[in-house]
């Protein structure tokens, strides 16, 4: 591993015990029926241990969008050419997309990230893009690697350098979006090579592969499964011959929140592909994880159970951007808010609930 990267891995520490037993405290005498908020409850608790206090508030909010091209799109897996990446990111940024207009109505920033994008992009000023391009998208895996390891590494940077400076300006819980075209495929064989699953088990239709498009996708996974598999020496490797730009700096974001102690939030497929890079990366930082929701690819859920995380979300969602992520904070919201405000069992003066015995 990069001796600069392993320097800031060693940083991450476990949650804060204490503070969390506190949660639980406060929690158990708010006037409710107990854990009744389920996985809400859940996630504030561990916010506390990340926080290392009891008090949990949610402030700011940022959404990072990632946006890079892919080259295996070259060899016809997606529906839509590689040009769409650039538009919707240039979307983005003047608050035209999907995850822009979820993201004004609950109270997120939006951040988009060109990690790697086939072109240079006008920015809008609705939400300014972070420049931050590698190079003009990935090479075509069929080919040859997707990346130099040393770009990987330089992705994976980026997004624990973004973890950095907006936590420094007030930020207190950051969720993952990305965009690019061919990145369900990139994802699926990452997938596949760091569980050992064959990719059919793993591969969906993206945005909207017909049979045909399916099977040609998932051929080229398990080329590449079968080609680089016997060559990756460790996650870094994985990342850079099948991965994309978007996929390191995601990577980076979930190992920022872990090192700096603030909370990130899974978005679907290709986020948990993330999540669990930057899990094996450094063990342990999946605790700093949040689930948003559970993606309709064949494995949102096989993602989930691997990084032992529970999802407030289940609708069947698919689109990327962040769109779960961003549809799951008001709920966090509203948690922190009857956490914080509720009157307790003994300020209304009634008998606390006792917990039942499929409760414990």
């Amino acid at each position: 591993m990069n001796d600069e990267l392993h320097q800031y891995i060693s940083q991450i520490r476990p949650l804060d015990e204490r503070a969390m037993k506190e949660a639980r405290i406060r929690w158990a005498n708010v006037a409710k029926p107990l854990y009744s908020l389920g996985v809400l409850e859940e996630d504030l608790v561990k916010i506390a241990g990340m926080r290392e206090t009891s008090k949990v508030q949610i402030g700011k909010k940022a959404l990072f969008i990632f946006c890079g091209d892919n080259g295996i799109v070259e060899e016809g897996v997606t529906q839509t050419g590689k040009e769409v990446t650039s538009i919707v990111a240039e979307n983005m940024t003047e608050g035209n997309s999907s995850v822009c207009i979820m993201a004004e109505r609950a109270g997120v920033d939006v951040i988009p990230v060109d990690m790697g994008t086939a072109r240079e992009l006008h920015s809008g000023t609705r939400y300014p893009l972070i420049p931050k391009k590698i190079a003009y998208g990935t090479k075509n895996f069929r080919k040859e690697p997707a990346m130099k390891r040393a770009d990987a590494i330089l992705g994976i940077m980026t997004g624990i350098d973004l973890v950095r400076v907006f936590k420094a300006n007030g930020y207190d819980l950051f969720a993952t979006g990305e965009m690019g075209i061919g990145n369900t495929t990139t994802s699926s064989a990452l997938v596949s090579l760091l569980l050992k699953k064959d990719p059919e088990l793993l591969t969906g239709r993206g945005a909207g592969l017909n049979n045909e498009g399916l099977l040609k996708k998932r051929t080229v996974i398990r080329e590449a499964v079968e080609t680089y598999g016997p060559l990756c020496r460790d996650e870094l490797d994985v990342l850079a011959h099948v991965g994309g730009f978007d996929l390191a700096g995601l990577t980076g974001m979930f190992l920022g929140g872990a090192i700096y102690r603030v909370p990130v939030l899974v978005d679907g497929f290709i986020s948990a592909s993330a999540a669990l890079l930057a899990e094996r990366i450094a063990p342990g930082c999946r605790n700093y994880m949040l689930a948003s929701h559970v993606s309709k690819e064949p494995a949102g859920k096989m993602l989930l159970e691997e990084l032992g995380l529970s999802s407030l979300i289940q609708a069947g969602m698919c689109l990327g951007e962040g769109t779960g992520a961003v549809a799951a904070i008001p709920l966090l919201d509203m948690a922190a808010d009857i956490y914080t405000k509720m009157s307790s069992f003994q300020d209304i003066e009634i008998e606390a609930y006792e917990p039942m015995e499929d409760c414990l």
